[in-house]
């Protein structure tokens, strides 16, 4: 017999379109050809949910004068130059190993984050939106 030219199903009744192995509605084979042992139906396996995180390099750091002990907020393109404290004048030299913490912008909200460097290499939500963010090494 041809595929399943379309029409009721034999069993409950319900409209099929043609070239259909099963009924959609009672599973009836709708084949008189085939059995039920040469057409194997999969069991339904859901998927897991993939995350979708964005990957976000810090912008700057937040580094404490060796002088004066103030914060002081640098980009992160003048780590490792030498650079003038604006609350003493005296020089330093910042680097990430000293930052006591990094701001990035969220790439979801655009709000600013401001973190602990524990928190470079680690998946993390945004406190203002809860998007998803990896915060990478510079």
């Amino acid at each position: 017999m041809p595929a399943w030219p379309g029409g009721p199903c034999p069993r409950c009744g319900d409209d099929m379109p043609a070239n259909v192995v099963h009924c959609q509605t009672c599973r009836e084979l709708l084949n008189s050809d085939l059995t039920e042992d040469s057409v194997h139906i999969p069991v339904f396996q859901p998927l897991a949910e993939i995350e979708s995180v964005i990957e976000v390099t810090p912008t700057g750091f937040y580094s404490a004068c060796d002088h004066c002990g103030r914060e002081l907020r640098l980009h992160r393109k003048y780590l490792g130059l030498k650079v003038s404290c604006k609350h003493c004048d005296k020089p330093l030299v910042p680097n990430a190993a000293s930052a006591v913490a990094f701001y990035a912008d969220c790439p979801y909200c655009g709000e600013e984050l401001k973190n602990r460097p524990k928190y470079i290499g680690q998946k993390v939500a945004c406190k203002h939106c809860e998007g998803h963010i990896h915060f990478v090494d510079p």
